[in-house]
This record gives C-alpha cells, sequence and structure tokens, in this order.
C-alpha cells in the first residue's frame, strides 16, 4: 500500500486485495459511501493513464478487467446506501407532501430520492431544486409503493462499453449483415487476428449514437424507479419491519401490456392494447459543462451496450434558464451530447511569441474563440466564455491534460484520425504538414504565425500561411506579416500579400529559394532573435497542441 493507505493499481496483488475487502465491507451509509467512492474513482484514473499508455496486451487486459470490476463494485455501492435511505423513508417523510425526498451529494456524485409514502393520486412530479433535477410520473407510478431515483454521476463510466464493443466485433456481435462482418472479422480466410473497425456506425436499427461524432457531456444520468422496500409499523410499543434479502429491487415499468376495452386514465393504441404513458424528466445544464448548440438526449440501451436516440419524445430546451425537458416511455439512464465537430472548421489562428519559452496560440473556431498560453511545458486556457468552463480557466495544466479537460467541458478544438469524415477539411500532405509544425515549435519564441486565405488554393502539396519575426508580447501589426509558400522540397517567400488581389507563387524579390521552412526563417533573423533558443520542454508542448489542433488542415 502506499503511504496514504490507497493500493496501486498495477500491482495486480494490491488492487485484488482492495476490491475484496471493500466488497465484503458491510458498510451502506451514503456518506462514507461517497468518500469510498472517490477514492475508486482516483484509482480509475490511473488505471486509465496506464492504458493509454500502449502496455502489453497482457497487461492492457489485466486492467481493463480490474476497471470493468471496480466500476460495477461503484455501482453496486450506491446502489446499497440507495436501499438503506429508503428503508427508513418513513422516517424521514416530509410534513407538507408526506413523501420521502432527499439529496446526498459530493464533487463528483449527486443522488436524488424520492419515495412515495403518501400515494397522491394527482401527484404530477417534484422538482429537486437545489441540484436542478425534476420527474413526472404517470398516474399508476403516482398510487403505487415505488421510489424514483436520480443519480447523477459526473464520470461516464458507459460510453466506454460501447467503445469497446466497437473495438471487438468478435467479441460482441454489432448486428451488421455477413459481409460487413466477413470485412471486421479479417480480408483474408483463416485470419483470426481481429481488425479494428471504422468507429462510424451504420446500425441496422438506426438512432444509434456514433460517438466518433457526438461527445456525451455532463457526465450520466441514471433515472431508475424501485420498489419501496418494507416500511416499519409501530405496535404496542415495538417497532417492526419484514426484513427482506432481494435488495434493491426494479419496478417494472412500463408494465406488461394488456387488453382492456377502456379506461379514462390510459392512453389506448387502435387496437385496444393499453400503453403506458411516458416519463417526464427535467434538467439543468451542469456548470461544468459549456454547450456550443442546444444538448441532444440519449439513452442507454443495456442489451445493445451504446446510446439510442429512441424512446425520448417532446424535448425541449430553454436556453436563458440551461434547463432542457423531455419524455421517456420507461426508465433509462440518459446523457446530453454535443456534436464533437461542432467548432469546425476554424476560421482562422495565429501563434505568436510571448516572450522566451512562451506562446499564445488563438483559434478562432465556428463557434467560439479559445486561446491557449504556453508558458515551458504548461498550457492555461482563456477564454471570454466563462460558465461551463471556470474550474479550467487559467489553470496550468500539460497540454495532454488541458485537451482532456477541454473536452470533457464541451469545447473542442482537437482532431482525430476519423475527423475528416465529419468536418470538410483542406487536405494536405501529412508529412509536409506535421514537419511544418516542427519547424514551427522550434521557432516559436521569436516567430508569429498566421492563418493564410491562400491556403485553400495552393493545391495539396503545398501550405500557404504568414509569418514575421516578432520579439514583443503585443499583438502583431498587419503590415508586418509576410506570405510564405512552403513544399516537400522548397520553401519560399512570396510576392503577394495576404489582401492581395489573386494568388501567385511568384517569389518575392530579393529572397531565395531555402530546402527548409526552418534554415528560411532563421537565415533571416535579428540577433535578438537568434538569441532566444526555446528550450525543448517548450518546444514539445507547442509541437503538441499544433499536432492536436492541426490548424493548416481544419481551417
Amino acid at each position: 500500500m502506499r503511504c496514504d493507505g490507497s493500493p496501486d493499481p498495477s500491482v495486480q496483488q494490491e488492487i485484488n486485495t482492495f476490491i475484496n475487502l471493500w466488497c465484503e465491507d458491510p458498510e451502506v451509509q451514503i456518506k462514507p459511501i461517497l468518500k469510498e467512492c472517490a477514492l475508486a474513482l482516483r484509482l480509475l484514473e490511473e488505471l486509465e493513464g496506464m492504458l493509454k499508455d500502449q502496455p502489453e496486451p497482457a497487461d492492457a487486459l489485466r486492467y481493463q478487467e480490474t476497471l470493468l470490476s471496480i466500476q460495477t463494485l461503484i455501482q453496486s455501492k450506491l446502489d446499497h446506501s440507495t436501499e438503506e435511505i429508503l428503508k427508513w423513508a418513513n422516517a424521514h417523510s416530509d410534513i407538507e407532501t408526506g413523501n420521502m425526498q432527499t439529496v446526498v451529494q459530493d464533487d463528483i456524485i449527486t443522488l436524488c430520492l424520492w419515495a412515495n409514502l403518501n400515494k397522491n393520486p394527482r401527484f404530477k412530479g417534484f422538482q429537486f431544486e437545489e441540484v436542478g433535477l425534476g420527474f413526472e410520473l404517470p398516474k399508476q407510478l403516482a398510487v403505487s409503493d415505488v421510489a424514483v431515483r436520480i443519480l447523477h454521476t459526473h464520470y461516464d463510466h458507459l460510453s466506454h462499453l460501447a467503445n469497446l464493443k466497437s473495438q471487438n466485433p468478435n467479441r460482441m456481435s454489432l448486428g451488421l449483415g455477413t459481409r460487413e462482418e466477413l470485412l471486421l472479422e479479417g480480408a483474408t480466410p483463416g485470419d483470426s487476428t481481429p481488425t479494428p473497425m471504422d468507429p462510424v456506425i451504420d446500425s441496422y436499427e438506426g438512432q444509434v449514437v456514433d460517438l466518433q461524432q457526438y461527445t456525451p457531456l455532463g457526465g450520466v444520468f441514471y433515472c431508475d424507479v424501485f420498489r419501496l422496500p418494507p416500511q416499519s409499523q409501530q405496535l404496542n410499543g415495538w417497532e417492526m419491519r419484514e426484513l427482506l434479502d432481494t435488495g434493491l429491487q426494479p419496478f417494472p415499468y412500463p408494465t406488461e401490456q394488456t387488453q382492456i376495452q377502456g379506461s379514462a386514465s390510459m392512453k389506448l393504441e387502435d387496437s385496444g392494447v393499453l400503453t403506458s404513458p411516458p416519463v417526464g424528466v427535467t434538467v439543468t445544464l451542469p456548470d461544468s459543462v459549456l454547450f456550443l448548440e442546444d444538448p441532444q438526449v440519449a439513452r442507454w440501451d443495456p442489451e445493445g451496450q451504446h446510446w439510442k436516440t429512441d424512446c425520448i419524445s417532446e424535448t425541449s430546451y430553454d436556453q436563458a434558464e440551461r434547463k432542457i425537458s423531455f419524455k421517456m416511455d420507461s426508465f433509462y439512464a440518459f446523457t446530453l451530447l454535443q456534436d464533437s465537430y461542432a467548432n469546425m472548421p476554424f476560421q482562422s489562428w495565429e501563434l505568436r511569441p510571448l516572450g522566451q519559452d512562451s506562446a499564445l496560440l488563438t483559434i478562432t473556431a465556428a463557434l467560439t474563440e479559445v486561446s491557449i498560453t504556453i508558458k515551458g511545458s504548461k498550457c492555461m486556457l482563456q477564454s471570454d466564455q466563462e460558465r461551463g468552463l471556470n474550474h479550467i480557466l487559467g489553470q496550468w495544466m500539460s497540454p495532454s491534460g488541458l485537451q482532456k479537460a477541454m473536452v470533457s467541458a464541451g469545447v473542442n478544438i482537437f482532431v482525430n484520425q476519423y475527423s475528416d469524415k465529419y468536418v470538410s477539411v483542406n487536405a494536405k500532405d501529412p508529412l509536409i504538414e506535421h514537419a511544418v509544425y516542427e519547424q514551427m515549435a522550434l521557432l516559436s519564441s521569436a516567430f508569429a504565425f498566421s492563418w493564410s486565405q491562400w491556403n485553400t488554393q495552393c493545391g495539396h502539396e503545398r501550405l500557404v500561411l504568414q509569418v514575421c519575426e516578432h520579439l514583443d508580447p503585443v499583438p502583431v501589426r498587419e503590415d508586418s506579416w509576410c506570405v510564405y509558400l512552403l513544399g516537400a522540397r522548397r520553401s519560399q517567400r512570396l510576392r503577394i500579400k495576404e489582401h492581395s488581389e489573386a494568388f501567385s507563387p511568384e517569389l518575392d524579390p530579393g529572397s531565395e529559394f531555402h530546402s527548409t521552412f526552418l534554415h528560411m526563417l532563421r537565415d533571416g533573423m535579428s540577433p535578438a532573435g537568434q538569441e532566444r533558443r526555446s528550450h525543448h520542454l517548450f518546444v514539445d508542448a507547442v509541437h503538441r497542441l499544433l499536432r492536436a489542433t492541426r490548424p493548416l488542415t481544419y481551417s
């Protein structure tokens, strides 16, 4: 064990001992359980980091199995705590409503519970005002021994199950046709090596969320209805309670459809089949997330192991109040979605020095403007948009840490190998493009670089951008920029300016061809600029951000 008593998740014996001891721990009170869940979630973050380091296949499988075990145990512990609270519901009933309602939360988990003790047929719903969550119930549930739980977790332990399914089609059926299944299993007969599938899911059912196109934001909301456990009864001075060993029992809804002649309170289909009215839900958007567009709602399909947009109706969004309301035909776990590429393509970008080993990358994206200060090996986000970003604005992080935080907050300006399937890009030769990013990073303490409109008119194998030496931490003057044309074998400064009438590859008088962009700029550097030799950690941070955003292609 470590000095703080927590196990090392990379040591199998330690993590197994932790899981077994926690599993056997009889503690069911919600406050201690939330503290234990916080420790378990930190261990999960470590496991996820270890998986990203691409360990040996055997270790990767072990880490993945451990991760799933801890996630399952967290949910089990929260269920035990929920059951314990509900057992004592009548002792904590509200005087005004006659029902029990309570909210317990920490920084990561919010547990909202409502117990139907009054069984008022006129009951419509309840709002947990302090956390911005609410529900509406149909009449048959309003008169039943039920409890409703809305469990909001700021983490998402469901989406990775859908990703696992898409990455291992041999293990989990995707319901694709014969030809597609054969393509996923290998091109050649007898090839047993699984081939990762294209992440774009062309679902045979439809309404399956493509997690390469959409990002779940704000965590997961588990909306459940349970059978209310037996409550205590007072008899001759004794308190009596029926004890059950069944655990927390889901209440079946919708109930099994039956044939009836008519009903005043139920909706009937044309065939005379009784249908169960939908369940209403209201959610105030989490403060830790910025939605650039109206959020979409998806519910978790536990059988298919993916997010789907079916079974959800009457969605409405109040932008001023940041509240979304909708109805579901049953109780599901649901999440809020945003198009991962809503902010793309970029309108413009600029990278300019702020001093030795310091620079500012500004990207004017489709819907927002984002500025990232790089200083040494760390990065810091700046934005005029504070709502949803307060928890990361002004925080120094590693490039990868900042990227993860921004994507989780809904500000995605980062691309991956699948992004060009969803974004109209200015395609360039990737070898030339990435070579330019390397050279930009090396010179980013002394030179400013910027977007050029001519980059779209120079062809696939060449790049155009604006450059100037810039040694003061102030904005670049418009007349300081020069236009450069870069290719695989030579780089040159052009005669045209950014606001010229037409593109021309004509060489600027007095300049020469160079074999690389780096040598061309260094040949013309001032003595003060030559003294700015960037530290390798700063160069690496700038390079990582440029590679992650790819502004030369996605602008």
